[in-house]
């Protein structure tokens, strides 16, 4: 247990890190453009690189960071992160949980929005909905990409499978389930997938 909150507090610290000179960047970038500078195309990839770092570094300080028990996400936070992380990408989230949540199911949310892009290398549709029953991510495809080994680790915690780095969310699956106090169930076919907690 302690391993795992040392890797989750890493995550949370090179986030928070680098969140401070990304800013810096895109006020660099906003005071140039405010100074007269002609618009180039230079100028324009600089402050799109920056918008899609700062997404993603919003959405993994969530997915890899700490989740302290009993602390909640409001809903906004959340859908703000899912916009700006799936803006313009291929794949497109349809965040339908209302209120705040455990900070600790978004996490787990997170990581399973992450296998599930794993499946779908063409892009598809993604919803999360919970009820009184848990939580639900249902997601369709062209074609799902299933890889057995991988999609084991979600519910199996003495998995001993080999994960490189691009694939490290579903290894991280069965514990922030545990941590979470959940249980997660997977099925995926051809064209479909659902997820549940």
């Amino acid at each position: 247990m302690i391993g795992n909150d040392l890797n989750a507090l890493i995550g949370s610290r090179i986030c928070h890190d680098l969140i401070s000179p990304l800013g810096a960047i895109g006020n660099g970038v906003e005071l140039l453009s405010m100074s007269g500078m002609a618009a180039s195309p230079e100028m324009a990839l600089i402050a799109e690189s920056v918008e899609n770092a700062n997404a993603r570094i919003r959405f993994f300080r969530v997915a890899f960071g700490g989740a302290v028990p009993g602390t909640e996400i409001g809903q906004s936070e959340v859908q703000s992160i899912i916009h700006d992380m799936y803006k313009g990408g291929r794949s497109r989230v349809d965040w339908r949980v209302d209120g705040p949540q455990e900070r600790a199911d978004v996490k787990l949310a997170f990581l399973l929005l992450q296998c599930l892009e794993n499946a779908m290398p063409r892009g598809g549709q993604i919803s999360v909905t919970k009820s009184p029953s848990g939580w639900k991510m249902e997601a369709r495809a062209e074609k799902m990409k299933a890889e057995p080994e991988l999609w084991n680790l979600l519910t199996d915690t003495n998995a001993r499978t080999k994960v490189v780095a691009a694939d490290v969310h579903f290894a991280l699956v069965a514990d922030a389930a545990k941590i979470a106090g959940r249980s997660v169930a997977s099925f995926i076919r051809d064209t479909e997938a659902t997820l549940s907690f």
